[in-house]
C-alpha cells in the first residue's frame, strides 16, 4: 500500500490549476488564454466566452474573437468591455478584435501581485494535500497496516515531494513574472 502514490495526483492537479490560472495574467503577448474565460450573457445563461464563439490570435498584440452566433456579438463585446483586462473592444459586426495596449509598469507591478496571491494558493492547496497524506499515515499505523519505521519513512518521502512541489510552484512562478516585466 504506497500511500503517497495514491495522492501524487491531488499534487498533479494542484500544480495544473496554478498552471491554468496564471495562463490568464497579461503578459505582452496575445494569448486566448486572456479572454476564454470571460462569462458571457448567452441565451439567458452566463457561458465561458469558449463555448460562444472562436478565439485565436491574428498577431502579436491583437486577439480575435468569432462569435458563432452573430446575434451575440454585442453580449461578447460588453462582457469584454467588463472584464478586469481593460482591453477596449473593436466591432465591425462580424469579428470583434482586441487589441492589446502596452502594459504600463504600474499595471505590471499589479500582475505581480495578483501573480504572488496565485503561487501562495498553490502553496497552500499542497500544505493541505500534504495535511491530510500525514493524517492518512497516521490512521495507517494506527490500524497497524504500516509499522511505526515506514510511518517515519513515509513522512520523509512526503515531506521530499512537498519540497520538489514547492520549488515547482517557485519556478513556475519566477518564469511567469518575467514573462510579465519583459517589455
Amino acid at each position: 500500500m504506497d500511500i503517497l502514490a495514491s495522492h501524487s495526483e491531488s499534487f498533479e492537479k494542484a500544480i495544473e490549476h496554478l498552471e491554468h490560472d496564471i495562463s490568464s495574467l497579461r503578459t505582452g503577448r496575445a494569448t486566448p488564454a486572456l479572454v476564454e474565460d470571460i462569462v458571457v450573457e448567452a441565451y439567458g445563461t452566463k457561458q465561458p466566452l469558449k463555448t460562444v464563439a472562436s478565439i485565436f490570435v491574428s498577431d502579436a498584440k491583437t486577439i480575435t474573437v468569432d462569435p458563432w452566433d452573430k446575434s451575440l456579438s454585442q453580449s461578447v463585446e460588453q462582457a469584454i468591455r467588463n472584464s478586469q483586462l481593460g482591453i477596449n473592444p473593436v466591432n465591425d459586426g462580424k469579428l470583434i478584435r482586441l487589441p492589446l495596449p502596452e502594459l504600463s509598469q504600474e499595471r505590471r507591478v499589479e500582475l505581480i501581485k495578483v501573480l504572488h496571491g496565485k503561487l501562495e494558493q498553490a502553496r497552500i492547496a499542497v500544505r493541505k494535500i500534504r495535511e491530510d497524506v500525514r493524517d492518512n499515515i497516521e490512521k495507517a499505523e494506527k490500524a497497524k497496516t504500516i509499522s511505526e519505521d515506514e510511518k517515519f519513512g513515509f513522512f520523509d518521502a512526503l515531506e521530499k515531494m512537498v519540497k520538489e512541489l514547492n520549488d515547482t510552484i517557485k519556478e513556475i512562478g519566477e518564469n511567469k513574472e518575467v514573462e510579465i516585466l519583459k517589455v
